[in-house]
């Protein structure tokens, strides 16, 4: 029979599809073998009226057989077939495809079926590995079969053929190698197991292949044991999904299971979240909070996103657009028979229907993680450890859109509780008349223990939140307030009535020291004054409006060349022993005065978490004062 040229636009359209819209050459047998889950639901959907048909769901099945020394791989299936006309229709007419129109004669009835194909290029990507396809199909109901043969652009050929069975058998003549492309590794059976597991493990019809296995001889010692090898016939996907299960039939040894050879943990997840929705989007979730934090979680390496599938088959490892990014933790999959696919099937043509899932899914998360907070508070403080952090980056992001969403579920430690609380339990404690939530950053708890600023609101029973991640200040400044109540640093806290007037009255009492002082110090500092909040220290030092030492601690770690300081406020306890001693070296030993202005400062450095100009010449300074 004389050639026949495809009726599509032409080589350029069919060069098109095998180099330009796959990204990965090895999608091609999770096309061919979508199709033939296709011919199988077609041929499965009339044996429910047509009894002739004489099969059951449990009949049906699909075959892979790779033969190396003909660089052959075969995809077969018993699926309802193809006449004449089909070919022409379905292979000789590139993005025509048969599948589309089935769905669309099914019309309401189409929901019930697996139908995956809808573009009618998924069968060329075979194209990107094979020099020559055959294709020997017989229709059910037909006594006729037919073989299509092509070896690309150039044409086909469609001739009469023998086979026995109802079906399709597409064989692909695999490329021969390259340096640059190894194409016989579509030959190995462990290849084939693997894209199988991972494209089309879901594909509810089993995918068998015939594979060599290795077993001890009867009879052979066991200490000098001899081997044979055998073949065996394998069922190599799952077909039905865990998640498409009903909750009550999965245990939770089962999730566990499916979390860590699915995602590579090996940790049980900590939370399971199931989801099923039937609306505008159908689609059905299956999530996971992991149980431990993934080693390279915060960095640049790690990436989000769910693994989407369509009807069972994997369309993208990991989906970004379905996660916030302060949910950027959670692992799973999400199952939706409505995503409008491109031509690839490899991404969305547009994101209506998953900015509708996304937006679903992390009600559903916050749902889950304030469920495990207030039903088990050790669980959630674990969690807490594992992922805190990215829910306050959560806050923090974005111009903090998403602060009402997660202010609930955000922990601090606390001064009184020594724990971790959340604000409404903050809230919930504070006195009548206290206006603010209280907060003190350093380093770890222990320091902030002892910062001299925190020491008159403790004496008086205030709790304070403390802040120890660099993230935690710039939180509570997105916050702005909770439940009414102005987040406010313990460096801002409410002098008590008279103490202000009295640090004013000491200041100008003394006035000579805190003039000799800041010259002494210079540009050091912005200002020296008398403190109205100093009880049993002699000194510290706080910031001026806008950046604390936290934040310039942060900044100073990730953008050392941009120098971003805060201002440098020394402020002096004029009841401490130490203030007298100044005050007299002044007018008596200008000199030693000066070096003891350096000594606070530097002290008040310490205290505040912040490096000396010179370690060196202040433990030279302390000895020099202590002969």
């Amino acid at each position: 029979m004389a050639k026949k040229q495809f009726k599509a636009e032409s080589k350029r359209l069919l060069d098109l599809m095998v180099n330009s819209i796959y990204t990965h050459k090895e999608i091609f047998l999770r096309e061919i073998i979508s199709n033939a889950s296709d011919a199988c639901d077609k041929l499965c959907y009339q044996a429910l009226t047509d009894e002739a048909v004489g099969m059951n769901r449990g009949d049906f099945k699909i075959e892979i057989a790779a033969d190396k020394d003909k660089r052959t791989l075969t995809v077969s299936d018993n699926g309802i077939g193809m006449n004449k006309e089909d070919l022409e229709n379905n292979l000789g007419i590139i993005a025509s495809s048969g599948s589309l129109r089935f769905k669309q004669e099914l019309g309401e009835d189409a929901k019930d079926t697996d139908v995956i194909g809808q573009f009618g290029v998924g069968f060329y990507s075979a194209f990107m590995v094979s020099e020559k396809i055959t294709v020997v199909t017989k229709k059910y109901g037909s006594d006729t079969a037919w073989k299509w043969v092509s070896s690309g652009a150039d044409g086909y050929t469609i001739t009469e053929c023998e086979k026995d069975s109802v079906g399709t058998d597409i064989i692909m003549q695999i490329k021969p190698d390259t340096d640059d492309e190894k194409y016989g590794e579509f030959l190995e059976a462990w290849r084939l197991q693997e894209l199988v597991r991972k494209y089309s493990d879901y594909i509810r019809f089993p995918i068998r292949m015939e594979v060599s296995k290795t077993r001890q001889k009867e009879g052979s010692p066991e200490d000098q044991p001899e081997y044979e090898t055998y073949t065996e016939v394998d069922t190599l996907n799952s077909m039905v999904p865990i998640w498409q299960r009903p909750k009550a039939e999965v245990t939770a040894e089962e999730y566990n299971k499916f979390y860590r050879d699915k995602f590579r943990d090996y940790a049980d997840p900590q939370r399971v979240i199931y989801v099923s929705v039937e609306g505008m989007v159908s689609y059905k979730a299956l999530l996971f909070v992991p149980g431990a934090t993934p080693f390279d979680y915060y960095t640049k390496e790690y990436e989000k996103g769910l693994q989407l599938y369509s009807n069972g088959v994997l369309i993208m490892d990991k989906c970004a657009d379905l996660l916030p990014e302060h949910f950027r933790f959670v692992r799973g999959v999400v199952d939706s028979p409505d995503l409008s696919l491109n031509i690839s099937r490899e991404l969305l043509q547009h994101d209506r229907q998953l900015k509708i899932i996304a937006k679903n899914l992390e009600k559903q998360i916050k749902t889950e993680l304030l469920k495990l907070l207030k039903e088990d508070r050790e669980g959630y403080e674990k969690f807490w450890k594992n992922f805190g952090r990215q829910l306050k980056y959560g806050v923090v992001g974005e111009y903090g859109q998403h602060k009402d969403l997660l202010c609930d579920l955000l922990l601090f430690y606390s001064s009184t509780e020594k724990k971790p609380v959340t604000l409404e339990e903050y809230a919930a404690r504070t006195k009548e008349d206290q206006k603010y939530i209280y907060y003190a950053a350093g380093e770890t708890a222990e320091k902030i223990d002892k910062l001299p600023q925190t020491e008159s609101l403790r004496d008086a029973g205030t709790e304070i939140l403390y802040f120890t991640e660099e993230v935690d200040e710039f939180c509570a400044q997105t916050l702005m307030k909770f439940q009414e109540k102005e987040f406010r640093s313990v460096l801002d806290q409410e002098i008590e009535e008279g103490a202000e007037k009295k640090a004013e009255e000491a200041a100008e009492a003394h006035k000579p020291v805190f003039d000799f002082v800041k010259e002494a110090l210079g540009d050091a500092v912005q200002d020296v004054k008398a403190s109205a909040r100093l009880k049993s220290h002699p000194v510290c030092l706080t910031a001026g409006e806008g950046m604390s030492f936290e934040m310039e601690k942060y900044f100073q770690s990730v953008q050392p060349e941009a120098a971003f300081k805060a201002q440098r406020i020394l402020e002096l306890n004029v009841d401490h022993p130490a203030f007298k001693a100044l005050e007299n070296a002044v007018d008596a030993d200008p000199e030693k005065a000066k070096k003891y202005a350096v000594l606070l400062y530097n002290q008040a450095l310490l205290i505040a978490g912040l490096p000396l100009e010179d370690p060196s010449g202040y433990t030279d300074l302390v000895c020099e004062l202590m002969q």
